[in-house]
């Protein structure tokens, strides 16, 4: 794998960022608001109830870790449209670049972008809110890694799927993440769900990640082993997406769907 040519893709989106105000905005804009939405909300939750608890570690560190979840996913899927928008996918496979080096380019590229996003919610929830993560303790890192990971498997799973059904389907992709967030637990504890949806939440890694998070501001004991589980499944995740994105390009290749990649074709 060419490192060169990895960097060429991330080159690529730091120019479009670069050349467009909009683009560039989109990266903490929408982040931003969400912070300042709901680190009201939470100063006014705490304003009403009658407990010790405090809400703004409990939602708004929920609602910054998910918002970080969904940046990662969509720093691969958007970095993916920007080539079928311009129809430029041919071009860039009409080149020696492998697989793996597109990839790895869109992986870099939102990391580079959800790491943006992350610093700006950070400084928000930290300077106007009071949100301090030294009380999450270095698990903090597992849960930013575990949700990178499976980010990042989401964005490649996306992108296989439009790849395969067609431009239009990029309609599919946006409400992946509101999809799944009932059963991860964002805002509330596993066990509010019903028997078959905590099946579900059992094989999706973040439902891990929010689950310690309520339980180490609850004052308890954080459990190692389910975060090991957590990484565990977005390792395996990540695996499976590269996989089906390769199987995908093949028959995109074989059929000479790749070909006939146009706005119209949803087949």
């Amino acid at each position: 794998m060419s490192l060169t040519r990895c960097f060429a893709i991330v080159l690529r989106q730091y120019y479009l960022i670069r050349g467009s105000f909009a683009r560039f905005v989109q990266l903490f804009v929408w982040v931003g608001l969400d912070m300042i939405l709901w680190g009201f909300m939470t100063k006014y939750m705490n304003t009403l109830s009658d407990s010790k608890t405090n809400f703004v570690p409990m939602l708004l560190g929920a609602v910054l870790l998910w918002d970080f979840l969904v940046r990662v996913m969509q720093g691969v899927t958007i970095a993916f449209f920007e080539d079928v928008w311009s129809r430029n996918f041919l071009n860039i496979f009409a080149t020696p670049l492998k697989i793996s080096e597109y990839l790895s380019g869109l992986v870099i590229t939102s990391l580079a972008s959800s790491c943006v996003g992350l610093v700006v919610m950070l400084i928000l929830s930290t300077s106007i809110f009071g949100l301090s993560f030294f009380s999450y303790g270095l698990t903090l890192i597992p849960f930013i890694m575990i949700l990178f990971m499976f980010g990042i498997a989401l964005g490649i799973f996306a992108t296989a799927i439009v790849l395969r059904l067609g431009p239009a389907s990029e309609w599919f992709i946006w409400p992946v993440p509101a999809l799944i967030s009932p059963f991860i637990g964002v805002f509330y504890p596993l066990t509010v769900l019903p028997e078959w949806m905590r099946g579900v939440s059992k094989i999706l890694p973040p439902s891990y990640v929010f689950e310690e998070m309520r339980r180490i501001v609850a004052g308890e004991a954080s459990n190692n082993q389910s975060l090991v589980v957590g990484l565990i499944l977005s390792a395996f995740y990540i695996l499976l997406a590269c996989w089906t994105f390769k199987k995908t390009y093949g028959y995109a290749i074989r059929s000479g769907l790749i070909a006939r990649y146009s706005a119209e074709s949803v087949s």
